[in-house]
């Protein structure tokens, strides 16, 4: 099952990288651009079908995947006749448009991915089904039973049990009516909250119950805002981690070679999250629906940290040529401003520097950890 897990964690890593070349395939069609390659993987060509002019094809390594543009510098040669047809000599609009598609594609995965979770396989949540009454609570006296099902207080159904235990905290100690369902019948039970100390030292009016914990499905009209709050947070905790990244690090280094304990929280490569996604797929701990819900929010929050990761203004990622296109119209406004003519759109190759110690960087970190990840691996304690 573990194995199972993994090799599941390969597909959905490949296919979306699949989605995020498909983004900047289409943009690229849509503005007359020509593409002469897609390719998942990289390495010898294992097989390869010509549509039009672009081969689409697999090679060897399925380490990711390219959507070949052609003309992205002036020194590229074009087909004779198609030179207008060439990436550098679009406008910064549609460069930045075309080079931010495959991000896109992240977030818009991650979203649907999240929206199937919450619409489709549920979220662990607090039920309104009691699991204990507590001796000598406002629970117990009013006649309360384990099994008793909550659905609506004062006469209010709201199936989220969250807002309903609001109510219960803020009664201020006055009188609700509680409908409940028990043994398929429907009654009310009528119980006052008591202001009671808890384990923490504060205080706080309770009824005296200890809610079942489970899976449940949310509404799919819910879904679609819900989904879309959880892709902003998400996203949000993503920005955070990439922006504490560097401080991270050093501890990545003591956990790889000092033999330190893992932390779960730091950084973790690809083989850590393939490794994280076979623990949650054996489990035993977890239910099925729990393990496929996992699954699902590993596969969703690492879409979102890549096209969030991809934005970086930096080469040789997308977000750097972005911010060279966005540079190239920042020039042209100052010639504008100046009555001088639009200056030579910025050749990436005269960055090629900055390219390739930006390259080293990030590959030294992958090593560290692919290293880390093999030999002191993540684990869920599950």
């Amino acid at each position: 099952m573990q194995l199972l897990g993994i090799l599941a964690f390969i597909v959905a890593l490949l296919f979306s990288v699949m989605v995020h070349e498909f983004g900047h395939y289409l943009t690229a069609r849509k503005f007359g651009m020509r593409v002469s390659e897609f390719f998942l993987g990289f390495g010898a060509r294992i097989w390869s079908r010509k549509r039009g002019e672009t081969e689409f094809g697999i090679k060897a390594i399925p380490a990711g995947g390219y959507c070949r543009i052609e003309g992205m510098t002036p020194d590229d040669e074009m087909p004779v006749g198609e030179e207008d047809r060439a990436f550098y000599r679009a406008t910064s609009g549609k460069k930045l448009i075309v080079l931010g598609a495959g991000s896109f594609l992240h977030f818009v995965l991650g979203y649907l991915l999240l929206f199937f979770l919450l619409a489709g396989v549920g979220v662990n949540q607090v039920l309104p089904t009691i699991n204990t009454v507590a001796p000598n609570s406002a629970a117990a006296a009013a006649g309360f039973q384990k099994g008793d099902e909550i659905i609506a207080i004062d006469g209010d159904r709201n199936t989220d049990w969250q807002g309903q235990l609001r109510k219960i905290r803020n009664s201020k100690g006055r009188e609700l009516t509680f409908t409940i369902r028990r043994g398929g019948t429907e009654s009310e039970i009528k119980a006052t909250p008591r202001m009671t100390k808890i384990d923490d030292g504060t205080s706080r009016y309770v009824l005296g119950i200890v809610n079942q914990f489970g899976t449940k499905r949310i509404g799919p009209l819910k879904s679609v805002t819900s989904a879309a709050q959880l892709t902003w947070n998400l996203t949000t905790q993503s920005a955070k981690s990439l922006v504490q990244l560097p401080t991270k690090i050093p501890a990545l280094w003591g956990q790889t070679f000092g033999g330190e304990k893992r932390d779960q929280n730091g950084l973790v490569g690809v083989v850590g999250v393939a490794r994280v996604s076979g623990q949650a797929a054996s489990s035993g701990a977890l239910t099925p629906a729990e393990r496929l819900g996992t699954f699902i929010l590993i596969v969703a929050s690492l879409n979102i940290f890549v096209g969030i990761f991809n934005l970086l203004p930096i080469l040789p990622l997308d977000g750097g040529h972005m911010a060279v296109a966005i540079a190239d119209e920042i020039r042209a406004l100052f010639a504008r401003m100046r009555g001088r003519a639009r200056p030579a759109a910025i050749d990436v190759k005269v960055l090629t520097p900055i390219t390739a110690v930006v390259f080293v960087v990030l590959a030294a970190l992958t090593v560290l950890l692919l290293i880390a990840d093999i030999f002191n691996p993540i684990s869920l304690n599950l």
